[in-house]
């Protein structure tokens, strides 16, 4: 079974950096279509943050273009987000997604079959 474990959220004043992990266990699949980070607030939807898809193309958000960055390391088997100058309106719970099917778009939830449980990024003013 598909286990995927994000790190590295947590507390952080306006201006400052984080780097989140998602490691990769359980899984039969050498390659993933889409690999991607979410995030939520209480009371919104879901929204893609950053994708990356099968053949190395990336998407982000217009309001992260700029401060965020999506890596892999396939030998690892994880995905990174390395999130820059962040804002207070980046707070939220951050998510780690693979995709196993060749449709969608890398920011698009439903492209998604596999999730993380999330880790928490605050961003004091």
């Amino acid at each position: 079974q598909v286990q995927l474990v994000e790190s590295g959220g947590g507390l952080v004043q306006a201006g400052g950096s984080l780097r989140l992990s998602c490691t990769i266990s359980g899984d039969q699949y050498t390659s993933y279509w889409f690999m991607g980070w979410f995030r939520q607030v209480p009371g919104k939807e879901r929204e893609g943050v950053a994708g990356v898809h099968m053949a190395g193309s990336t998407a982000y958000a217009d309001s992260v273009k700029g401060r965020f960055t999506i890596s892999r390391d396939k030998a690892k088997k994880t995905l990174y987000l390395q999130m820059m100058n962040l804002k207070p309106e980046d707070t939220g719970m951050y998510y780690c997604a693979t995709g196993i099917r060749p449709y969608g778009t890398s920011l698009d939830s439903s492209a998604y079959d596999f999730w993380g449980q999330g880790t928490q990024v605050t961003v004091s003013s």
